[in-house]
């Protein structure tokens, strides 16, 4: 509002307008009737009206004027969160006990160290949460949350606990909230083909329940992975270069804000076009801005038909090569994965398998549609591998046989583990590219692996450009640990490098905060704190995953 323009015009009329002659009457000697002679006053109604508008209005706006700035001084920079002290903390626990139950709010030792600490994690940090909170209802859950925002005490969600990026991590302390108690399939509805379902439900599980509507969830990353941590890291899996990663799939969610406010981002259509995707917002902000209680889900129809193959290869850019052939031919993979030479000598090692596996570079098909869709597929993959010098498929004749072939891919990780001696500690991440250069980056971070002089293996969802590193080492051994850190920094740039992104469904969490930065700039990033900020401005949701404090 330009005050200065709006001044000027009141003053000019009060300038310009002709002076107010007083009345006056004739004298009774010139014998005429005394007539008034009344000249038009100043002070006319629209003049006053005038008047009083200018004056009301310039009160008005520079009232808000005032008002504005002051609270821009009090918003435009976010202030240092500041967190509970212990009197504060131990108060809070206390209302906690007292409200929920003190079956509900924890502090067990052994309690918080599983709640802070996690052999999957490549990163772990001393400081633990001061309690463990189990609610058993959304209710419930946003009275943890009014608590925890009266006194300021930062939230962290917890579960299943096998995210791979310390984000359950405890950097401030806090109440870690375990929905274990929330684990129940709260509404099928197969005529919709949705489900709605709390955040520990389990995928494997729940395609177990629903097997029997003859629809499933199709998203499947690590068999222990809860549908709520699904959601907080926009996690995919094997099947996402058929049916895509976790966002696809969400419908609805049901989300308890930092201050305890209950919202549901949208109703249950697949479509909407209803104001802000509210939905994708939450899916992959890892807890930073709410705390998901409910899930929708869409449900896909089960295959008529499934058959698994597996063939092995003279290189690892060989497979890689093979892979993105396929998905160029437009070839409808219902999943299609890698490992390397490692990682099968991996899985042999460990006996994760019935099978001992030839110890090449090996790509696991799984084709699904109807008996000749399958057949065709089949064919038309065969051609494209030995194209690349590909050896023999091997093929499931049946469901037990599918799952023994399958299963060397889905127990990659665990078998990786479960060859730790003490002391050794397993880096896993993961980086994506667009697919055309995924065999470059493929091979270019294999041959690093190698080179390491470190037991390291690569595998992947190769369909959608997803690759996966994993590395053996000593974390009490600097050298180590150096070497380690600096392998997973030139994969993350190299990915940067090729237009990709430094994670591909893992998370930020706390590792790649840095690597977040460099992919999308700083400007990007400060859009997403102020986003944060407007829904938690005690910044107490999650603290210092994805990004930290700055003020903006």
């Amino acid at each position: 509002m330009e005050y200065g323009r709006l001044s000027t015009t009141v003053v000019r009329v009060l300038r310009t307008a002709k002076p107010q002659q007083p009345r006056r009457w004739q004298s009774a000697t010139t014998r005429q009737t005394p007539t008034p002679v009344i000249q038009h006053a100043f002070w006319t109604t629209g003049r006053v009206a005038l008047v009083t508008a200018f004056t009301g209005t310039i009160t008005y706006l520079y009232g808000i004027n005032d008002f504005s700035t002051h609270e821009r001084s009090k918003t435009s920079k976010q202030q240092t969160p500041v967190y509970a002290n212990k009197s504060e903390l131990q108060k809070a626990i206390g209302d906690l006990r007292s409200d929920l139950g003190e079956d509900v709010i924890s502090t067990d030792d052994e309690d918080l160290h599983r709640h802070g600490y996690s052999e999957w994690s490549s990163i772990n940090i001393d400081t633990l949460p001061v309690a463990v909170a189990y609610p058993k209802s959304t209710e419930e859950v946003s009275h943890i949350a009014k608590v925890c925002s009266k006194y300021r005490i930062p939230i962290i969600p917890y579960s299943g606990g096998s995210s791979l990026e310390a984000n359950f991590s405890a950097p401030f302390g806090g109440v870690s909230v375990d929905f274990c108690f929330m684990d129940k399939i709260l509404k099928l509805r197969p005529d919709d083909m949705d489900v709605t379902v709390q955040p520990s439900v389990g995928w494997m599980s729940l395609n177990e329940q629903i097997k029997d509507s003859n629809l499933f969830f199709p998203v499947d990353p690590g068999p222990s992975a809860m549908i709520g941590g699904m959601v907080g890291t926009s996690c995919s899996g094997t099947n996402a270069v058929r049916y895509g990663t976790m966002k696809d799939w969400v419908i609805n969610l049901t989300v308890v804000l930092a201050d305890g406010t209950v919202i549901k981002t949208k109703r249950r259509p697949r479509k909407s076009a209803a104001g802000y995707n509210l939905t994708n917002l939450f899916i992959g902000s890892e807890g930073t801005l709410g705390l998901v209680t409910e899930i929708t889900l869409k449900l896909a129809v089960i295959p008529q038909e499934t058959s698994v193959a597996v063939v092995g290869f003279p290189t690892f850019r060989a497979a890689a090569a093979t892979a993105m052939s396929v998905v160029r031919a437009g070839i409808p993979i219902a999943a299609m994965e890698i490992m390397d030479d490692v990682q099968m000598g991996v899985v042999n090692s460990a006996g994760a398998t019935s099978k001992k596996w030839a110890e090449v570079p090996t790509l696991f098909f799984k084709f699904s549609g109807t008996p000749q869709a399958v057949k065709e597929h089949i064919q038309q993959v065969r051609q494209l591998a030995q194209k690349q010098g590909a050896g023999e498929f091997e093929f499931a004749s049946n469901a037990e046989e599918q799952k023994a072939l399958w299963s060397a891919r889905k127990e990659a990780l665990w078998s990786m583990m479960a060859l730790r001696r003490e002391g050794d500690e397993i880096w896993s991440t993961d980086v994506a590219v667009p697919l055309s250069r995924l065999a470059d980056i493929a091979e270019v971070s294999k041959k690093e692996l190698d080179e390491l002089g470190l037991f390291a293996s690569a595998l992947g969802h190769i369909g959608d450009g997803n690759f996966h590193a994993s590395i053996m080492y000593k974390r009490s051994d600097p050298a180590e640990r150096e070497k380690v850190e600096g392998c997973v920094k030139r994969m993350v740039d190299r990915a940067l490098e090729m237009e990709g992104t430094c994670t591909g469904e893992h998370g930020v969490g706390l590792g790649k905060k840095a690597s977040l930065v460099k992919e999308l700039g700083v400007d990007t990033v400060d859009v997403m704190r102020k986003l944060k900020a407007s829904l938690d401005p005690l910044w107490i949701m999650n603290p210092s995953k994805v990004f930290d404090f700055r003020e903006i």
